[in-house]
């Protein structure tokens, strides 16, 4: 048994333990403030299919405000991953402390997460009935 690749192993493995847990956090509290906003709007949604919007249209406004989000986050992540680079060097094996591909490895996960957690609330905004919304409170 090696000894001397233990630490490291552990560290990395806790590490990535607590970027899992931060990213399902992230994607629950993206899915609960797209559903959020989309049950707000339930009323404004059944105005705008009674008027002539399809389902895409609405589709596209609720996923809209989804992806604001996610950029605006994904902008200040990366600023505070930029700035946190130094503290995280001795964990890199293999990569520098700005390497390029790892950000955008990155980036491209978090968007597809974050796409997802924005489409499922977005997906039952389109199924709401003009009639139904329109009744709403």
């Amino acid at each position: 048994m090696n000894r001397l690749a233990d630490r490291p192993r552990f560290e990395t493995a806790l590490l990535g333990f607590f970027a899992l847990t931060g990213l399902v956090m992230a994607v629950i509290g993206l899915y609960g403030v797209t559903s959020f906003l989309a049950t707000q709007r339930t009323m404004e949604i059944g105005v705008r299919m009674a008027l002539g919007a399809t389902r895409a249209d609405i589709l596209r406004l609720i996923a809209r405000e989804g992806m604001h989000l996610m950029v605006l986050g994904g902008l200040l992540g990366l600023v505070a991953a930029l700035g946190v680079t130094q503290v995280l060097k001795s964990f890199l094996f293999g990569i520098g402390p700005h390497d390029p591909m790892a950000f955008i490895g990155v980036v491209l996960l978090l968007v597809l997460v974050a796409l997802a957690a924005t489409l499922i609330p977005a997906r039952v905004a389109m199924n709401v009935e003009p009639v139904v919304a329109l009744r709403y409170e």
